[in-house]
C-alpha cells in the first residue's frame, strides 16, 4: 500500500469516528438547504443521489428541545425514518457533555449513567449498540455516535446466547469523570430494571403489554425521579393502542411530549424506496409504518385512508365560501384551522391549520388567524365567552373580545348546531358529520396541514369515549363545521347605480 493510500484510509477512518461531530437534526438550518448538498456530504451520500422534497417539519430537533422541558419523550413515527439516529445522537451527547452550539435542549454539568432497552439481545446488539458504538471490533469500534478517542478500554461483553452483545461501557465526559451506559432487554423482565437511578433511559421500540414486560415503563419512570433525570422512547406503534401509547395519548398533565413523523418528514426516501418498502407490508400495517399510527382497531376514529382524504394544495377559487375556526388554549394549545366550501359540489376543504403551546398574547394569535385574508369570519366555543385569565377588574375582556379588538372578525355567537341552542355542544354529531363526509368524497385536507392530520391520526376512544387529548386543530375544524352555514365568499357586493332617464319630465 503506498503510503498516499494508507494516509487516505486513515483519514477515512478518522471521520468515520467523527459522526457525533456531523449530525444535524431535521429542523437545523443544514438539513432544510433545497438541494440537499450539505446533507450528503454529512451522511456520505454521492450527489448523485435523490434528493426528494420533504415537509421540512423540524420534528428531530422538536424532540431534542423537548427535553428541556418534559422528562418524559416518545418519538412515535414510521419506520425508517430516524427516529433511533435521533436518540442515539442524543444519548451520546449526553454521555461526552460535549453539546452543539444549536443545542437547546436538557443538559447535564456531570457524567451520566444512561440505560437502554431493546426488546431482545440482537436487537440491543444490531440496533443501539450500532448507533452508539458501531461495532465492537478494533475496526468498527467508535464508528458510531461516540468518538472513539472517548470510549474508555473496551465494553464488557454479556454471554446472551448470540455473539457481540455489549453489556455496558464507559466514556470520558468533559468535565474530566467518565459516564457509563448499561444496555438493557425486555426479555430479562422487569425485575432487572429496579436498582440504581439512571439519569437518562433510551427506550428503542416498546415492552410487550404483558405480566414479564408490562411494569418495565413504571420502573424506568420510578429511577429518574431521584435523578432529576429523562425518559425518551422511539417506536413504531406496531403492537396497537398498548398501554404506553395510552400513557402518552391520554395524558392531559402536559408533562409528556409526543413527537410524530410520517415518510413525508423525511429527505432521505424517495418514491422508489417508498414502493419497495411497501410492496412488504400488509395492508393494515401501512399506517403505521409509514405513519406511526397505532394498531387501534375499533378504537381509532378516522378509518378512512389518509390518502384518499388528503390532497395537494390548490389555489382557491374566490366563489369558495370561507370560515375560520379556533379553539382556545387554556391548559393546552391554541389553534385555529381554515376551511373552504365547495358549495356547488359540497366538498369542505381543510387548507391550513396553526397551533402554539404557551403563547397568552392575543395579539399574537390574532395575527395567524387573520393572515392573509382578515376578514374571513371565525367560529369560536362556548369558553370564548369567559373572561381572559390575563384580565381583571373593569378592564376585563372575554377570550373573544380579546380577538376582536385584534381585528379578527368573530361570528356573533359560539359554534352550535341550531341558532339556539348555544353553550357545551356534544362532540359526536359533528364527528359523525365529518367521517360521512370523508367517506363520500366530501371532505378534502391539504396535505400541508400536518397538525390536523397528526392529530386525525391519533384521534380514537377508549371504553367507548372520545380521548379529548391533543385535538386542538381537530377541534378548530369541527367549529367551523359546524357553522358553515355563516361562511362568505370573497365576492365584493357592487351597489346598483339607479338608472338616468333622458326623458324630460317637464310639461
Amino acid at each position: 500500500m503506498s503510503e498516499l493510500q494508507e494516509l487516505l484510509q486513515q483519514l477515512e477512518t478518522r471521520i468515520a469516528q467523527r459522526k457525533l461531530f456531523t449530525y444535524r437534526p431535521y429542523g437545523h438550518p443544514d438539513t432544510l438547504s433545497p438541494d440537499g448538498a450539505l446533507w450528503k456530504r454529512m451522511n456520505a451520500l454521492p450527489e448523485a443521489d435523490e434528493w426528494v422534497e420533504w415537509s421540512n417539519k423540524p420534528w428531530q430537533l422538536d424532540f431534542h428541545n423537548g427535553g428541556a422541558t418534559h422528562k418524559e419523550r416518545m418519538a412515535k413515527t414510521g419506520n425508517r425514518e430516524g427516529k433511533t439516529v435521533c436518540a442515539a445522537a442524543e444519548t451520546s451527547i449526553h454521555m461526552t457533555g460535549q453539546y452543539p452550539d444549536w443545542w437547546e435542549g436538557k443538559r447535564f454539568d456531570h457524567p451520566v449513567l444512561v440505560w437502554t432497552g431493546s426488546p431482545t439481545n440482537e436487537t440491543s446488539r444490531d440496533i443501539v449498540q450500532k448507533e452508539l458504538l458501531g461495532g465492537t471490533s478494533t475496526q468498527e469500534l467508535g464508528t458510531g455516535f461516540i468518538p472513539k478517542e472517548l470510549i474508555v478500554g473496551r465494553p464488557r461483553m454479556r454471554q446472551a446466547g448470540c455473539s457481540d452483545v455489549v453489556d455496558k461501557f464507559k466514556v470520558n465526559h468533559v468535565s474530566g469523570g467518565v459516564s457509563e451506559c448499561i444496555m438493557k432487554t425486555y426479555e430479562q423482565g422487569w425485575r432487572k430494571w429496579q436498582g440504581t437511578a439512571p439519569h437518562v433511559i433510551w427506550l428503542d421500540e416498546e415492552p410487550e403489554d404483558n405480566e414479564a414486560q408490562g411494569k418495565i415503563y413504571s420502573e424506568a419512570r420510578t429511577r429518574i425521579i431521584t435523578s432529576n433525570g429523562i425518559i425518551m422512547v422511539t417506536f413504531t406503534p406496531l403492537l396497537g393502542n398498548t398501554a404506553l401509547v395510552t400513557r402518552y395519548t391520554d395524558d392531559t398533565s402536559g408533562k409528556k411530549l409526543i413527537v410524530e413523523a410520517t415518510w413525508d418528514d423525511v429527505p432521505h426516501l424517495n418514491d422508489h424506496k417508498k414502493q419497495d418498502a411497501l410492496a412488504g407490508y400488509q395492508p393494515w400495517e401501512i399506517a403505521s409504518r409509514t405513519a406511526g399510527v397505532p394498531m387501534m382497531g375499533e378504537g381509532r376514529i378516522f378509518t378512512t385512508e389518509e390518502e384518499d382524504i388528503a390532497v395537494d394544495p390548490f389555489e382557491i377559487p374566490p366563489y369558495f365560501a370561507r370560515l375560520n375556526g379556533i379553539d382556545f388554549g387554556l391548559d393546552h394549545p391554541f389553534a385555529c384551522a381554515k376551511i373552504a366550501i365547495d358549495r356547488d359540489n359540497d366538498i369542505i376543504y381543510v387548507y391550513d391549520d396553526y397551533r402554539k403551546k404557551g403563547e397568552i398574547n392575543m395579539a399574537f394569535h390574532a395575527a395567524k388567524i387573520k393572515e392573509p385574508l382578515p376578514w374571513i369570519p371565525v367560529a369560536w366555543p362556548h369558553d370564548g365567552a369567559k373572561r381572559s385569565p390575563s384580565a381583571g377588574g373593569k378592564e376585563a375582556k372575554t377570550l373573544k373580545q380579546k380577538l376582536v379588538v385584534n381585528g379578527v372578525n368573530m361570528l356573533n355567537k359560539s359554534a352550535r348546531y341550531s341558532n339556539d341552542a348555544g353553550g357545551p355542544q356534544p362532540v359526536w354529531p359533528i364527528v359523525e358529520e365529518v367521517l360521512e363526509r370523508e367517506r363520500s368524497g366530501r371532505f378534502k385536507v391539504f396535505k400541508t396541514c400536518r397538525n390536523y392530520l397528526e392529530e386525525r391520526r391519533n384521534y380514537h376512544t377508549k371504553e367507548g369515549k372520545i380521548v379529548a387529548t391533543r385535538d386542538d386543530c381537530l377541534k378548530a375544524a369541527f367549529y367551523a363545521v359546524m357553522m358553515k352555514r355563516y361562511a362568505k365568499t370573497g365576492f365584493k357586493k357592487h351597489s346598483r347605480k339607479p338608472m338616468v332617464s333622458c326623458m324630460s319630465t317637464r310639461v
